[in-house]
Parts: structure tokens; C-alpha cells; sequence
């Protein structure tokens, strides 16, 4: 049996990363609420960043008491929501 073709995910740079980083430390720091672009997933991501655990690589996301665990290599890209 044949493994579907799944896309890799796009390799980014040291330098896109560091970018990240910095914008989700900043949006933890000032306890923004914030959108992120998850690399596989259809919809966004919105809420507040509740803990940045660097043992598993994850960013916990806190949205009306939900917590969603992301990877930080699937984050592509965080923004503000404009509402």
C-alpha cells in the first residue's frame, strides 16, 4: 500500500525564524490576543499565547478557556486581528 504524498513543509530561514519568535515573545510579553497561520491546518488560529514550552517546541494558544498546542516549526506566520 502506497503512502499519500503529503507537501513538507516549506523550509524557512534562521533569520524568518528568529523574526517569529520575537513576534510570538513580544505577543506573550504584552498578552496579545494574536492570529496564526499553522502550516496544515485550514483555519487560522486566534487567541492568546498561554505558554511557550521550549522542551516539546510547542506554543499553547488560549482561546475561550480552550488551550490548542502548536508546533513553532508549523507557525507561519502571526498577526494582529484588525477587529
Amino acid at each position: 500500500m502506497a503512502k499519500a504524498k503529503v507537501p513538507k513543509r516549506p523550509t524557512r530561514d534562521e533569520f524568518v525564524l528568529e523574526e517569529l519568535g520575537n513576534q510570538l515573545t513580544e505577543a506573550y510579553q504584552e498578552e496579545s490576543v494574536i492570529v496564526l497561520t499553522v502550516w496544515g491546518w485550514e483555519e487560522t488560529v486566534r487567541g492568546q499565547i498561554d505558554q511557550m514550552d521550549s522542551r516539546t517546541g510547542k506554543v499553547h494558544m488560549k482561546h475561550n478557556g480552550e488551550v490548542t498546542k502548536i508546533s513553532f516549526m508549523d507557525i507561519m506566520e502571526v498577526n494582529y486581528p484588525r477587529d
